[in-house]
């Protein structure tokens, strides 16, 4: 059984000027994006994991050590949202507060993805769980002695939360944790879609034809025009990914992989954050599902945070950093 929000003994929430709103605290995090990647004094490595579908691709993750490493802590991986890398304010500021409290921290990218993306032909989407089994079936062991946790921010979390489904009881992370993660794909592409969220959705857009385009990506003529052409999120899905991938169309994409057809059968400890006035998605598809069927999930539903926003007004670091690293700590704790 998972720990229960209370045992976690957290602060609540409250937000730091200047970031007031939902709309500030989004924006926040991508205003940081471009900040200094070093973790000093800890210490950082490459890792390669070759994917074994044949295609030549690899992908690339950042291990970071902690200059003080407290013994017995676990293997925390970090996985990014769309358009993200190991490299996104919101992972290197995990990174730091893990690090400083004794964990060691691998930051993955996905296909295709930030530093991946030369050494990769295709290009990663919510259903490409089987990637991530891979990643997790290469890590030495001395990484993983003392077992693993998982962390997933956005599309990443809405990844992770369908692989925990896919494998039940049979994953062999300890524990997980998704931040603002989309659980309804079709809704959140609805939602997003409208007026009011038109400069995310351009930022979005503008950056995944970017990462589909550039040097290194395996894309016909035909696809590239298709890519430029696209005019959102969905079309882009549409046009692009879903034919590419074995899909009928974005509808169908977004019906196969989203979380919420898997989240029943999650049977590792999940603590599921999500803000309630996150602008991007809304909080309602969280509160509609029924979180007392599975003991193994636990929501954490503040009022405010925006989306992977959570700067507090009480410290530099995001609160739902905290949140997590509370989280695994007791869980880890329970199991010894």
């Amino acid at each position: 059984m998972p720990p229960s929000i209370d045992s976690l003994d957290l602060p609540p929430f409250k937000p730091r000027f200047p970031w007031w709103g939902a709309d500030l605290q989004t924006i926040a995090v991508l205003l940081t994006g471009g900040r200094a990647t070093d973790l000093a004094p800890h210490t950082s490595e490459r890792m390669a994991f070759p994917m074994a579908d044949r295609t030549g691709d690899i992908l690339l993750g950042m291990l970071d050590r902690p200059a003080e490493p407290v013994e017995g802590r676990p293997l925390v991986l970090l996985i990014h949202g769309l358009t993200g890398s190991e490299d996104s304010s919101y992972m290197l500021n995990a990174a730091r507060h893990l690090l400083d409290t004794g964990y060691c921290v691998l930051r993955l990218n996905m296909r295709g993805s930030g530093p991946s993306r030369p050494y990769c032909r295709e290009h990663y989407h919510l259903g490409r769980t089987a990637d991530f089994r891979r990643v997790l079936s290469q890590l030495p062991e001395d990484l993983t002695g003392n077992g693993m946790f998982a962390v997933g921010y956005s599309l990443g979390g809405a990844m992770l939360l369908k692989y925990l489904g896919e494998e039940g009881p049979f994953s062999p992370l300890r524990g997980a944790a998704t931040i603002c993660a989309p659980i309804d794909l079709l809704r959140t592409s609805t939602h997003m879609s409208r007026t009011r969220n038109w400069l995310y959705q351009a930022y979005l857009l503008n950056d995944m034809k970017a990462e589909a385009l550039a040097p290194g990506a395996l894309t016909s003529p035909e696809e590239r025009k298709l890519i430029r052409a696209a005019r959102s999120v969905r079309e882009y899905d549409d046009r692009f990914i879903s034919p590419r991938y074995g899909f009928r169309g974005a509808e169908d994409y977004y019906e196969l992989c989203s979380p919420l057809t898997f989240m029943p059968e999650i049977r590792v400890p999940t603590m599921v954050i999500a803000s309630c006035d996150d602008p991007w998605i809304p909080v309602e598809y969280y509160r509609e599902f029924n979180w007392a069927d599975n003991p193994s999930l636990v929501p954490l539903m503040p009022p405010t945070g925006g989306h992977i926003g959570f700067h507090a007004h009480d410290s530099t670091r995001p609160w739902c950093d905290l949140a997590v690293e509370k989280f695994i700590d007791r869980l880890a704790n329970m199991e010894t």
